[in-house]
């Protein structure tokens, strides 16, 4: 993990590639339970029987599912020290341009590709690309925006 000591040592990292999470894997039950929390449950994510004779030949997991990795994800590859927090912004872009099969294993990337102060704080944007171990293409990449505020002096 890469720690940097404030906003300004992080501004510094603008265009450079921060690193890469741990891999994790995605299971069966992962994807069952997001489908319960958003009401998707597309046989292509949870009937398995089915999914392994369709096109993909097993479950996948959801887009979504995998963009939701994100934050957890970002928690493993670097921390700003001093922050009072973070806070979601949102995307800019955000595509799925392969599979996330079910057992696969996953890792994020982040490179800084903006930054821009202000007297309120600051906001980012990290392109994160969530790599498939084995796979040529990942499973997402996102442009995540992130609004950084420090801590109040005493």
């Amino acid at each position: 993990m890469k720690t940097f000591s404030g906003l300004e040592e992080f501004a510094g990292a603008l265009d450079t590639h921060l690193g890469y999470s741990e891999w994790r894997t995605i299971t069966q039950n992962q994807v069952d339970l997001f489908a319960e929390a958003t009401d998707d449950h597309q046989w292509i994510h949870t009937d398995t029987d089915r999914a392994h004779s369709g096109p993909f030949g097993g479950p996948i997991a959801h887009g979504y599912l995998t963009l939701s990795l994100i934050p957890a994800l970002m928690r493993e590859i670097y921390q700003i020290e001093g922050l009072a927090m973070g806070v979601n912004y949102g995307s800019n872009k955000v595509r799925f341009p392969g599979l996330v099969p079910v057992g696969s294993r996953v890792r994020a990337g982040a490179e800084l590709i903006s930054f821009e102060q202000s007297a309120r704080g600051a906001q980012a944007t990290v392109r994160v690309t969530i790599e498939v171990d084995g796979s040529e293409r990942p499973g997402c990449v996102a442009d995540v925006i992130t609004l950084l505020h420090g801590r109040k002096e005493e």
